[in-house]
């Protein structure tokens, strides 16, 4: 008798459990009634918040742990992945110079800088490897990336020949770009960087207009911060010869999509596409007989890059059937429907408090997908 084949690639579920472990509820639940399958655990991410996590789980990887200079200046605990074959790393930006380091009282884009980020791309050269995934979403910063090319080694001079304070702030007075100190061995690491907004650098569509407010930008601080990256971005483009204001993605991160092309070897990519891609989601997907994937929340935009609809579309090229569970199903998921995902469940039992939900989401996944196993069993008898 055939043994079912599950492939289970879920995003996790924020402030809830990790891919991994919605993956082990996932299996709990569906093994109570086809004790004898196999489960390919594949935990995802869409590039943003957990994508380290979830790519050293797939890969069976390991994660190094490391003091950084966080985003206005303190030292803080950040982390980088190393994935199962060794010579892959995973950073997320956020984890060295995110917004969750700043508060309502400190928050300041005009000082917050990227250079733990860079500090974290330095720890990845000195353990030799040739490949970085970027994630660059969630900062607290605005500083064109310069705070992680310092940290790389490029240095930032106004006209007296003194180097500039760190953050966006400072930027209008750069008058001179050094990049002889800059760390040879970038030149033979490639970087994919994991990003999903198509924002220029400056401008109305730019990184300080859209994303500064949130960072604790006023609408004085934005047209100062916009101006300052203007003035970089000409800086580099009449130094450096390139020219990256206009770039799509370069305003992701204030700034620092812009910071990363000027200064290192890397490729701008949709993150889904990068964790699809270095999971092994497609050869994974081979002969199975049922998908699962789900995340916190589904609605009409997890169509726009979000895990389930990332692996909807894989496994749909491959005639596999995706089912998803998610925490709250919101309007319009409809039009996922097109897009290879064929049902949508929420977990949720009942109307309770949203902090006895995220502790309860294990068992509830477990429940449902138990439940939903019944139904796939009648249906493949």
């Amino acid at each position: 008798m055939k043994k079912e084949t599950f492939v289970l690639a879920p995003d996790s579920f924020k402030e809830s459990m990790t891919a991994k472990e919605v993956c082990n509820a996932m299996e709990k639940g569906l093994r109570k009634v086809f004790p004898e399958a196999n489960f390919v655990h594949i935990p995802m991410a869409d590039g943003g918040e957990g994508t380290t996590q979830s790519l050293i789980d797939s890969t069976e990887g390991c994660l190094c742990v490391l003091n950084v200079t966080g985003p206005l200046g303190e030292t803080v605990e950040a982390s980088y992945g190393i994935m199962g074959n060794g010579e892959i790393a995973v950073i997320e930006m956020a984890s060295a110079s995110g917004i969750q380091f700043v508060n309502r009282d400190t928050k300041n884009p005009l000082v917050t800088t990227t250079y733990g980020t860079g500090e974290l791309i330095r720890a990845c050269l000195d353990k030799g490897i040739r490949k970085i995934i970027l994630g660059i979403g969630g900062s607290a910063t605005n500083d064109g990336g310069a705070g992680m090319a310092e940290a790389l080694g490029v240095r930032f001079y106004d006209e007296m020949g003194n180097m500039l304070p760190r953050g966006g702030g400072a930027l209008d007075r750069l008058h001179h770009i050094d990049i002889s100190g800059l760390d040879d061995r970038l030149t033979q690491v490639d970087i994919l960087v994991a990003c999903d907004v198509v924002n220029p650098l400056c401008g109305e569509q730019g990184a300080s207009a859209i994303f500064g407010p949130q960072k604790g930008a006023t609408p004085e601080m934005v047209e100062q911060l916009d101006n300052n990256l203007a003035h970089y971005a000409a800086v580099i483009r009449n130094q450096l010869g390139k020219d990256i204001a206009n770039v799509p993605g370069a305003g992701a991160a204030g700034g620092l999509g812009a910071g990363l092309m000027a200064f290192t070897n890397c490729t701008l990519r949709n993150g889904i596409d990068i964790v699809v891609e270095f999971s092994g989601l497609c050869e994974k997907l081979v002969g199975a007989d049922f998908c699962f994937t789900g995340e916190g929340r589904i609605d009409h935009q997890t169509r726009f890059g979000k895990t389930p609809y990332g692996v909807a579309r894989i496994a749909k090229a491959q005639g596999v059937p995706v089912i998803a569970v998610a925490g709250c199903v919101g309007e319009d998921v409809d039009a996922l429907y097109d897009e290879g995902i064929d049902s949508i469940f929420s977990i949720i039992p009942s109307a309770d408090n949203i902090d006895v939900l995220l502790k309860e989401g294990p068992v509830n996944i477990e429940r449902t997908c138990e439940n939903i196993g019944r139904l796939l069993k009648k249906a493949v008898a």
